[in-house]
Protein backbone atom coordinates (compact mmCIF):
# COMPACT_ATOMS: atom_id res chain seq x y z
CA UNK A 1 0.00 0.00 0.00
CA UNK A 2 1.27 3.46 -0.93
CA UNK A 3 0.51 7.00 0.23
CA UNK A 4 0.22 9.61 -2.54
CA UNK A 5 2.18 12.80 -1.80
CA UNK A 6 0.65 15.41 -4.13
CA UNK A 7 3.11 18.11 -3.16
CA UNK A 8 6.11 16.07 -4.33
CA UNK A 9 4.25 14.02 -6.94
CA UNK A 10 5.57 10.85 -5.34
CA UNK A 11 4.17 7.73 -3.73
CA UNK A 12 5.42 6.63 -0.33
CA UNK A 13 5.34 2.98 0.67
CA UNK A 14 3.43 2.48 3.89
CA UNK A 15 4.86 0.32 6.61
CA UNK A 16 2.96 -2.85 7.39
CA UNK A 17 2.88 -3.49 11.14
CA UNK A 18 1.54 -6.12 13.50
CA UNK A 19 -1.64 -5.67 15.47
CA UNK A 20 0.29 -6.43 18.64
CA UNK A 21 2.79 -3.64 17.89
CA UNK A 22 -0.12 -1.21 17.75
CA UNK A 23 -1.69 -2.74 20.86
CA UNK A 24 -4.77 -3.66 18.84
CA UNK A 25 -6.73 -6.70 19.96
CA UNK A 26 -8.95 -9.29 18.33
CA UNK A 27 -12.21 -8.57 20.15
CA UNK A 28 -11.77 -4.94 21.14
CA UNK A 29 -10.67 -3.79 17.69
CA UNK A 30 -10.72 -6.14 14.66
CA UNK A 31 -14.03 -7.70 15.66
CA UNK A 32 -15.63 -4.31 16.33
CA UNK A 33 -14.41 -2.90 13.01
CA UNK A 34 -15.96 -5.78 11.07
CA UNK A 35 -19.15 -5.77 13.12
CA UNK A 36 -19.71 -2.11 12.22
CA UNK A 37 -18.40 -2.31 8.64
CA UNK A 38 -19.10 -5.87 7.42
CA UNK A 39 -18.98 -4.84 3.74
CA UNK A 40 -15.21 -4.58 4.27
CA UNK A 41 -15.40 -8.32 3.54
CA UNK A 42 -16.46 -7.63 -0.02
CA UNK A 43 -20.24 -8.06 0.21
CA UNK A 44 -23.34 -6.93 2.02
CA UNK A 45 -23.67 -8.80 5.30
CA UNK A 46 -26.05 -8.33 8.22
CA UNK A 47 -24.29 -8.95 11.53
CA UNK A 48 -26.80 -10.65 13.83
CA UNK A 49 -24.60 -11.49 16.84
CA UNK A 50 -21.18 -11.00 18.40
CA UNK A 51 -19.51 -13.50 20.70
CA UNK A 52 -22.36 -15.91 20.12
CA UNK A 53 -22.41 -18.58 22.82
CA UNK A 54 -25.87 -20.08 22.33
CA UNK A 55 -24.63 -23.64 21.99
CA UNK A 56 -25.84 -26.36 24.37
CA UNK A 57 -23.28 -28.03 26.65
CA UNK A 58 -20.35 -25.89 25.52
CA UNK A 59 -18.84 -22.55 26.47
CA UNK A 60 -17.45 -21.88 23.00
CA UNK A 61 -18.09 -18.49 21.42
CA UNK A 62 -17.93 -17.63 17.73
CA UNK A 63 -16.70 -14.14 16.93
CA UNK A 64 -19.35 -12.88 14.49
CA UNK A 65 -22.51 -14.42 13.07
CA UNK A 66 -24.02 -12.86 9.95
CA UNK A 67 -26.60 -13.31 7.22
CA UNK A 68 -25.78 -12.91 3.55
CA UNK A 69 -28.17 -11.58 0.90
CA UNK A 70 -29.48 -15.09 0.21
CA UNK A 71 -30.46 -15.68 3.84
CA UNK A 72 -27.51 -17.98 4.50
CA UNK A 73 -25.60 -17.98 7.76
CA UNK A 74 -22.01 -16.76 7.66
CA UNK A 75 -19.62 -17.69 10.46
CA UNK A 76 -16.79 -15.15 10.79
CA UNK A 77 -13.74 -16.01 12.84
CA UNK A 78 -11.05 -13.38 13.51
CA UNK A 79 -7.45 -13.91 14.55
CA UNK A 80 -4.93 -11.11 14.90
CA UNK A 81 -1.36 -11.66 13.70
CA UNK A 82 -1.58 -15.49 13.35
CA UNK A 83 -4.47 -17.72 12.33
CA UNK A 84 -3.37 -20.56 14.61
CA UNK A 85 -3.43 -24.15 13.40
CA UNK A 86 -6.90 -25.01 14.75
CA UNK A 87 -8.94 -22.14 13.33
CA UNK A 88 -10.47 -24.24 10.52
CA UNK A 89 -11.59 -26.99 12.90
CA UNK A 90 -12.94 -24.37 15.30
CA UNK A 91 -14.93 -22.61 12.56
CA UNK A 92 -16.26 -25.89 11.15
CA UNK A 93 -17.42 -26.79 14.66
CA UNK A 94 -19.32 -23.50 14.91
CA UNK A 95 -20.85 -24.11 11.47
CA UNK A 96 -22.09 -27.52 12.59
CA UNK A 97 -23.67 -25.96 15.68
CA UNK A 98 -25.31 -23.21 13.61
CA UNK A 99 -26.64 -25.64 10.99
CA UNK A 100 -29.51 -26.51 13.35
CA UNK A 101 -30.67 -22.92 13.88
CA UNK A 102 -34.24 -22.33 12.70
CA UNK A 103 -35.65 -19.10 11.30
CA UNK A 104 -37.25 -18.26 14.65
CA UNK A 105 -33.94 -19.00 16.44
CA UNK A 106 -32.10 -16.62 14.12
CA UNK A 107 -34.65 -13.84 14.61
CA UNK A 108 -34.40 -14.27 18.39
CA UNK A 109 -30.60 -14.21 18.30
CA UNK A 110 -30.65 -11.01 16.24
CA UNK A 111 -33.24 -9.41 18.52
CA UNK A 112 -30.99 -10.09 21.52
CA UNK A 113 -28.11 -8.47 19.64
CA UNK A 114 -30.18 -5.36 18.87
CA UNK A 115 -31.48 -5.10 22.43
CA UNK A 116 -28.01 -5.48 23.93
CA UNK A 117 -26.73 -2.74 21.65
CA UNK A 118 -29.52 -0.39 22.72
CA UNK A 119 -31.03 -0.39 19.22
CA UNK A 120 -34.79 -0.02 19.23
CA UNK A 121 -35.79 -2.11 16.25
CA UNK A 122 -37.64 -5.28 15.34
CA UNK A 123 -35.30 -8.08 14.25
CA UNK A 124 -37.78 -9.68 11.86
CA UNK A 125 -38.42 -6.34 10.15
CA UNK A 126 -34.68 -5.63 9.90
CA UNK A 127 -34.11 -9.04 8.29
CA UNK A 128 -36.92 -8.42 5.79
CA UNK A 129 -35.43 -5.06 4.86
CA UNK A 130 -31.97 -6.58 4.39
CA UNK A 131 -33.29 -9.41 2.22
CA UNK A 132 -35.75 -7.09 0.43
CA UNK A 133 -38.75 -9.18 1.45
CA UNK A 134 -42.08 -7.78 2.61
CA UNK A 135 -43.25 -10.56 4.91
CA UNK A 136 -41.12 -12.51 7.37
CA UNK A 137 -43.24 -15.61 6.77
CA UNK A 138 -41.88 -15.65 3.19
CA UNK A 139 -38.26 -15.39 4.30
CA UNK A 140 -36.03 -18.48 4.08
CA UNK A 141 -33.05 -18.51 6.45
CA UNK A 142 -30.24 -21.02 6.93
CA UNK A 143 -31.51 -23.49 4.37
CA UNK A 144 -29.79 -26.88 4.19
CA UNK A 145 -26.17 -27.34 5.23
CA UNK A 146 -24.61 -24.54 3.19
CA UNK A 147 -23.33 -22.38 6.04
CA UNK A 148 -20.45 -20.20 4.91
CA UNK A 149 -17.13 -19.62 6.66
CA UNK A 150 -14.98 -16.49 6.61
CA UNK A 151 -11.56 -16.53 8.27
CA UNK A 152 -9.76 -13.24 8.94
CA UNK A 153 -6.13 -13.11 10.10
CA UNK A 154 -2.90 -11.22 9.55
CA UNK A 155 -1.11 -14.45 8.64
CA UNK A 156 -2.39 -17.89 7.64
CA UNK A 157 -0.40 -20.99 8.45
CA UNK A 158 0.23 -23.53 5.71
CA UNK A 159 -1.78 -26.18 7.53
CA UNK A 160 -4.74 -23.78 7.47
CA UNK A 161 -4.48 -22.81 3.80
CA UNK A 162 -3.98 -26.44 2.78
CA UNK A 163 -7.13 -27.47 4.65
CA UNK A 164 -9.13 -24.55 3.25
CA UNK A 165 -8.17 -25.45 -0.32
CA UNK A 166 -9.20 -29.06 0.32
CA UNK A 167 -12.55 -27.90 1.73
CA UNK A 168 -13.14 -25.73 -1.34
CA UNK A 169 -12.65 -28.75 -3.58
CA UNK A 170 -15.34 -30.50 -1.54
CA UNK A 171 -17.85 -27.64 -1.93
CA UNK A 172 -17.48 -26.16 1.55
CA UNK A 173 -17.82 -22.41 1.05
CA UNK A 174 -14.92 -20.80 2.89
CA UNK A 175 -13.00 -17.56 2.35
CA UNK A 176 -9.75 -16.30 3.86
CA UNK A 177 -9.05 -12.58 4.29
CA UNK A 178 -5.62 -11.26 5.15
CA UNK A 179 -5.83 -8.27 7.49
CA UNK A 180 -2.83 -5.95 7.43
CA UNK A 181 -2.53 -2.73 9.46
CA UNK A 182 -0.39 0.05 7.99
CA UNK A 183 1.06 3.10 9.69
CA UNK A 184 1.99 6.47 8.23
CA UNK A 185 2.95 8.98 10.87
CA UNK A 186 0.08 9.12 13.32
CA UNK A 187 -2.37 7.69 10.81
CA UNK A 188 -3.40 4.03 10.78
CA UNK A 189 -4.86 2.12 7.83
CA UNK A 190 -6.26 -1.37 7.44
CA UNK A 191 -6.10 -3.44 4.28
CA UNK A 192 -8.40 -6.47 3.96
CA UNK A 193 -7.44 -8.71 1.05
CA UNK A 194 -9.21 -11.90 0.05
CA UNK A 195 -6.46 -14.44 -0.50
CA UNK A 196 -8.47 -17.68 -0.77
CA UNK A 197 -10.11 -18.07 -3.16
CA UNK A 198 -8.76 -15.21 -5.23
CA UNK A 199 -11.79 -13.07 -6.22
CA UNK A 200 -11.00 -13.23 -9.93
CA UNK A 201 -10.71 -17.03 -9.70
CA UNK A 202 -13.93 -17.62 -7.76
CA UNK A 203 -16.14 -17.81 -10.86
CA UNK A 204 -13.65 -20.10 -12.58
CA UNK A 205 -13.51 -22.33 -9.49
CA UNK A 206 -17.29 -22.73 -9.53
CA UNK A 207 -17.06 -23.79 -13.17
CA UNK A 208 -14.29 -26.27 -12.40
CA UNK A 209 -16.27 -27.68 -9.48
CA UNK A 210 -19.32 -28.30 -11.66
CA UNK A 211 -17.11 -29.91 -14.32
CA UNK A 212 -15.50 -32.17 -11.72
CA UNK A 213 -18.92 -33.20 -10.41
CA UNK A 214 -20.02 -34.19 -13.92
CA UNK A 215 -16.78 -36.09 -14.51
CA UNK A 216 -17.02 -37.93 -11.19
CA UNK A 217 -20.65 -38.77 -11.90
CA UNK A 218 -19.70 -40.10 -15.33
CA UNK A 219 -16.82 -42.11 -13.86
CA UNK A 220 -19.13 -43.65 -11.24
CA UNK A 221 -21.64 -44.47 -13.99
CA UNK A 222 -18.96 -46.14 -16.09
CA UNK A 223 -17.72 -48.12 -13.11
CA UNK A 224 -21.25 -49.27 -12.29
CA UNK A 225 -21.86 -50.29 -15.92
CA UNK A 226 -18.56 -52.18 -15.97
CA UNK A 227 -19.51 -54.14 -12.86
CA UNK A 228 -22.97 -54.94 -14.27
CA UNK A 229 -21.52 -56.06 -17.61
CA UNK A 230 -18.88 -58.21 -15.93
CA UNK A 231 -21.51 -59.79 -13.70
CA UNK A 232 -23.78 -60.38 -16.73
CA UNK A 233 -21.07 -62.15 -18.73
CA UNK A 234 -19.98 -64.25 -15.76
CA UNK A 235 -23.54 -65.45 -15.26
CA UNK A 236 -23.98 -66.02 -19.01
CA UNK A 237 -20.80 -68.10 -19.22
CA UNK A 238 -21.82 -70.10 -16.15
CA UNK A 239 -25.24 -70.78 -17.71
CA UNK A 240 -23.69 -71.82 -21.04
CA UNK A 241 -21.20 -74.09 -19.28
CA UNK A 242 -23.98 -75.71 -17.29
CA UNK A 243 -26.08 -76.23 -20.43
CA UNK A 244 -23.10 -77.71 -22.29
CA UNK A 245 -22.45 -80.10 -19.41
CA UNK A 246 -26.08 -81.27 -19.38
CA UNK A 247 -25.99 -81.74 -23.17
CA UNK A 248 -22.84 -83.87 -22.99
CA UNK A 249 -24.38 -86.13 -20.33
CA UNK A 250 -27.45 -86.75 -22.41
Amino acid sequence: MFHIDHSKNRIIKLKGVKFSELQLGERAHLQEWLANQPDALGEELLIIQKEFAGFDDTKERLDLLALDKKGGLVIIENKVDDSGRNVVWQTLTYASYCSTLSKSNIAEIYQQYLDRGGITANAQQRICEFLEEEDFTEVVLNAGNDQRLILVAAQFRKEVTSTVLWLLKHDVRVQCYKATPFQHGNQLFLNLEQVIPLPEAAELMIGISEKEKEEHSAERGQATRFVLRTDFWHKTLDALSMRALIYMRT
